[in-house]
């Protein structure tokens, strides 16, 4: 008899049936994201198949060992799940906002978080299309990892723009509560990048989390600081790392290339050093060790490579938003109209970050960011006029649904998956809409000046820029959620569709009436 191992096309339906019955035996009740996380993980082979698991905002991205298990349309199937595809290696399955819950369940139920590379499965064969590939998995999946973190301090700094002198003047510039939000919390989440890249980066390379963070440490340590700020003042451009060897005096706070590029050769060194120090001495030796040759190779070499390409990539993503003229209107204006199609392909996380890197280096963004904001309220627009247009209830619901998902909870898969695939004419609402509102946004040089939420909120994102860029930045993501809810209105659907919709209204119409009681007739006595 062949065992369970043996049989990787079963595996997630035996895998599911197990569980099954263990439910039926213990009697215990499963809430909807544990059901969810079950499924799921039986559906890609048990925890036995993945490698590792991360999530972002609404996905759950599975690397697996056998790639050949899951079945695509049992995913789908799977209430809860809106959708599943591959993207740049993994096996990412959209659950929506409740992907954290469903990210806890899975893990409770033996999946393994992606902390370390080394549970991977083997790496193909080293052609320049695997190795861009993993450049861009690496340098995406680091990124990721720190949204969070990033929204979250860009949060504090745009409440601050809002309710300070610039805009409504609640706060004073001088006043405690604006230089807490405005500053303080704003720097400890972006002047100490380095650091939390350090740590990022390691948990996708399989290093040493602490040495990352100390590396980064060691790029913004104040000893460096006090140094860069005399170079500023007219000391010397450069120092000597262990006496010898120059390194250019730079700040690299808040940047993010530097780390990147160091991060995978402290991954080798690393990794070198425990094949060199005997296991007694390991403790002590290989972060010395590691440290010791990382040091002058980060500071003398990899750290201003990383900062001058960081400067590079800034300029040139600041003069496509800045650009003007024909350049800068199709940029922003093709940026928007296709934006969620990045989304879809899992593509958005890496034009993201470089929009970050650009950001950071420019204290602004007017292509990317901005195309994005304006994307989704195109996509909100599109569900929107599927549910102005339908008549059956159920489905008027869910597009309703789909509006409000994205409008206060921020994510637009629901609306990808549940209105655009389902009636593809509804995208070119949502195409033309985007390309609408990023046009109007080219014309009128509306600029985001922070990462803040992806719902309504992200409008404060804007606010930095003064009153008429965030009144420019409201009609140009009005335009695009009108014309998206329009063009989805009046042409999304083809003839048939509306017919079936029609006759499923009907029927329903005709099933409530079927229930509603009829009061018992009434005879008035017939008179002496």
């Amino acid at each position: 008899m062949m065992s369970y191992q043996q049989l990787p096309q079963y595996r997630g339906t035996i895998h599911l049936a197990m569980l099954t019955n263990q439910r039926l035996r213990t009697g215990v009740p499963v809430d909807n994201d544990q059901r969810i996380a079950q499924e799921v993980l039986a559906a890609v082979g048990g925890a036995q198949n993945v490698a590792g698991v991360v999530h972002c905002m609404t996905r759950l991205r599975f690397t697996l060992i056998d790639p050949t298990v899951p079945a695509d349309d049992q995913v789908k199937a799977i209430d809860g799940v809106l959708t599943a595809q591959w993207s740049g290696g993994e096996y990412q399955v959209i659950v929506g906002q409740n992907v954290t819950k469903v990210y806890d369940a899975l893990l409770a139920c033996g999946a393994p978080a992606a902390r370390t590379a080394t549970a991977a499965p083997a790496p193909a064969a080293n052609t320049a299309r695997t190795i861009t590939a993993s450049a861009l998995a690496y340098f995406s999946k680091t990124m990721v990892t720190l949204i969070p973190l990033i929204m979250g301090a860009a949060m504090f700094r745009a409440i601050a723009v809002v309710c300070g002198p610039v805009m409504l003047g609640i706060w004073s510039a001088d006043s405690e509560i604006y230089n807490l939000f405005y500053n303080w919390i704003y720097n400890a989440g972006y002047y100490f990048l380095p650091i939390y890249i350090g740590w990022s980066a390691a948990r996708q390379l399989g290093c040493s989390e602490q040495l990352g963070m100390l590396l980064g440490g060691v790029l913004i340590a104040p000893e460096l600081m006090d140094l860069v700020h005399a170079a500023a003042n007219g000391g010397a451009a450069t120092t000597a790392i262990y006496g010898i060897l120059p390194a250019a005096l730079t700040d690299y706070s808040t940047t993010v290339l530097p780390m990147l590029l160091c991060m995978p050769v402290l991954a080798q060194i690393e990794k070198l050093a425990k094949k060199l120090v005997p296991d007694m001495l390991a403790v002590v030796f290989v972060p010395v060790l590691t440290m010791f040759v990382m040091i002058p190779v980060a500071l003398c070499a990899l750290a201003p490579l990383g900062n001058e390409l960081g400067a590079l990539l800034g300029n040139a993503m600041f003069a496509l938003g800045n650009e003007g003229g024909v350049v800068s209107i199709l940029a922003l204006t093709v940026f928007a109209a296709v934006w969620e199609f990045f989304v879809m392909t899992g593509m958005v996380w890496v034009l993201l970050s470089l929009a970050i890197v650009q950001l950071l280096s420019s204290g602004s963004d007017s292509c990317v960011l901005v195309a994005a904001t304006i994307a989704q309220f195109a996509a909100w627009g599109m569900a929107f006029g599927a549910f102005l247009r339908l008549k059956e209830k159920n489905e008027r619901g869910a597009m309703l649904g789909f509006t409000i998902s994205g409008v206060i909870g921020g994510v637009t898969e629901p609306a990808l998956y549940g209105c655009g695939f389902k009636y593809p004419r509804c995208f070119a609402g949502m195409v033309a809409g985007g390309a609408i509102g990023g046009l109007v946004a080219a014309l009128t040089h509306v600029t985001a000046y922070t990462v803040g939420a992806t719902n309504i909120i992200m409008i404060a994102g804007f606010a930095a820029g003064g009153p008429m860029n965030i009144f420019w930045c409201c009609v140009s993501n009005g335009a695009a959620f009108v014309a998206a809810t329009a063009i989805a209105y009046l042409w999304g659907f083809t003839k048939e569709q509306l017919a079936v919709d029609a006759a499923a209204a009907l029927a329903q119409e005709s099933a409530t009436d079927d229930r509603t009681p009829v009061a018992p007739a009434t005879h008035t006595p017939l008179a002496d």
